[in-house]
């Protein structure tokens, strides 16, 4: 899926001016006193079109050119700098669900949870999550002056979305550093301050920040519904509409007790509401069938580089392209850097090997010890060992074949000789929320109700395992669900946190805590460090406990 409308907007996206405070010793590209400013470039709808624009590329891209050389943060190797890159390695590197091999620099560190305060990957991803609200930030505020002018009649809908991508950037601050991150919107000055954090590390303030926006966005707030989202299945793949929003009041209500001081059951309630106004929509199912001749699973379908197929059930993705959105992040690292031994890259349609990420033994065994059957187990075992007794050895640990740069077809992704991938990587799709259903019945009556559990089974068997019965359906089987169904997918240390699994030593893995064979670790890693750069250099900021 292109990205069409990205527009090489050499913005002086000074809107990171409103967050200079916290930027310290990072500069933003471009700040250059000759560039146009946001206010002329804004003449036209189609000019702030091309803006918003910006704003979604920042999830896909890493810079104004591409692959690297004109990267929008300075001061990091712009592939770590990438977005989804970022949220990748925080989200999963942690878990039983990958380890990487590279000596680069503190990235050991993120696979076995010993992080600091000065590491530099939770660093580039905290800026880079920063960079995404202040793009949001200007463009709302330069929309809202050609409110109600002629030939400008799809401004609200724009700042609506421009909206849902503060929000959702700001959900994965929040989920990551807590709620003492800087805080700035729309109405704040623009020029050099050093902003407040959003409140104490455990409060509410931009928990309520982000379910406000977004009910707003859904017309469900009547003191604010002048902006509203489009309605699900009406926007083209890759933009935000009203299912994505409420998929993201679901996580955020699901996820509450990490956020708030305490568990609170009104909220999981309201998540079973959400999800239950994506359904009454039908407007998403789950894939059930794949073209004739492919050599894939139907699960497969999902991963490959014509998955816009599978719109039905990805509700919201970021979009890549290896031809016209070249990015070191994105699909391409998650595929090249899960390839390395004897695997053949070619097999996976790309020309990269990186030899960096696979999976656990502990993790392999949710599928040889709990699942056997399962036909989502897209491991590559030739030549791997099962286990790992050397981190920075790719061969130990199986890899993890689940996105590949292939079409349904089996044909290759648009760029094979530069191995740039075209996959779409599914931020939100409908098994995730039917997994997400399943678990508040648990959470809220103790048992699946027969809907519910008709959604597991359909998942499942799309799968290639066999349907399973609520007499073995729990809590502690639902975490291992959702990791066979969503791996590296970028949930599963959200997830693990959610079921008391990350922290302590309930559940220990491959080198958690730094052991080869796993130790628990400190509670206070549920919360990754604020860059000890922002918080020398912003004195309204406070680093997190443990740090």
């Amino acid at each position: 899926m292109t990205i069409n409308n990205i527009k090489n907007l050499a913005l002086a996206f000074f809107v990171m001016l409103g967050l200079s405070g916290c930027l310290s010793d990072l500069d933003v590209v471009p700040i250059d006193p000759n560039l146009d400013t946001a206010d002329k470039v804004y003449q036209t709808q189609n000019d702030l079109e091309g803006g918003l624009a910006k704003i979604y590329a920042g999830f896909s891209v890493s810079g104004q050119q591409g692959p690297a050389g004109n990267g929008d943060l300075k001061g990091f190797d712009e592939g770590n700098s990438q977005y989804l890159r970022g949220y990748w390695v925080c989200q999963e590197l942690p878990t039983d669900e990958a380890i990487n091999g590279w000596n680069d620099g503190n990235l050991p560190k993120m696979s076995q949870i010993t992080w600091g305060g000065g590491n530099e990957f939770i660093r580039s991803f905290y800026y880079r999550a920063i960079y995404q609200v202040s793009l949001a930030n200007e463009f709302i505020r330069q929309a809202k002056r050609f409110e109600g002018q002629d030939g400008f009649d799809r401004v609200p809908e724009l700042i609506a979305e421009a909206r849902y991508l503060r929000a959702f950037a700001y959900w994965h601050a929040l989920d990551l550093f807590g709620n003492g991150v800087p805080f700035v919107t729309e109405n704040d000055p623009v020029g050099a301050f050093l902003p407040p954090p959003a409140g104490a590390i455990k409060g509410d303030e931009l928990f309520n920040f982000i379910s406000s926006e977004i009910k707003a966005i859904l017309g469900e707030n009547p003191d604010d519904n002048n902006y509203l989202i489009s309605g699900s299945g009406t926007t083209i793949f890759g933009r935000a509409n009203q299912g994505a929003a409420r998929m993201l009041l679901a996580k955020l209500y699901l996820n509450h007790k990490s956020y708030l001081s305490s568990e609170d059951n009104q909220w999981y309630t309201a998540a079973k509401e959400e999800l239950d106004k994506i359904y009454a929509t039908n407007a998403y199912s789950l894939v059930t069938t794949k073209d004739a001749g492919s050599p894939y699973s139907v699960y497969e379908t999902l991963f490959l580089a014509d998955n816009q197929k599978a719109a039905s059930e990805i509700i919201w993705a970021f979009t890549f392209d290896g031809q016209n959105a070249k990015s070191f992040g994105g699909t391409t690292y998650i595929i090249n850097a899960g390839i390395g031994g004897q695997m053949v890259s070619t097999d996976y349609g790309t020309s990269g090997s990186w030899g960096g990420n696979r999976t656990t033994p502990e993790f392999v065994n949710l599928f040889d010890q709990k699942s056997p059957t399962d036909g989502r187990d897209l491991f590559f075992t030739q030549g791997q060992s099962k286990e790992i007794n050397q981190q920075d050895q790719f061969t130990q640990g199986y890899a993890v074949t689940k996105f590949k740069n292939k079409k349904q077809d089996g044909t290759d992704g648009s760029n094979l000789s530069e191995g740039f991938a075209d996959v779409n990587f599914p931020v939100f799709r409908l098994a995730d929320a039917y997994l997400m259903s399943a678990e508040l019945d648990l959470r809220l009556n103790n048992t699946v109700t027969a809907e519910n559990l008709a959604r597991i089974n359909q998942i499942r068997t799309r799968g290639g395992a066999p349907a399973v019965t609520n007499a073995v359906v729990d809590l502690d089987w639902m975490i291992e669900e959702r990791g066979r169904e969503l791996y590296w997918e970028g949930h599963r240390r959200t997830d693990l946190i959610r079921f008391n699994q990350f922290t302590g030593g309930a559940y220990v893995w491959a080198f958690k805590g730094g052991n080869s064979s796993g130790r628990p670790v400190e509670d206070y890693f549920a919360v990754m460090p604020i860059p000890s750069t922002d918080v020398n250099a912003n004195p309204n900021l406070t680093q997190n406990p443990g740090y």
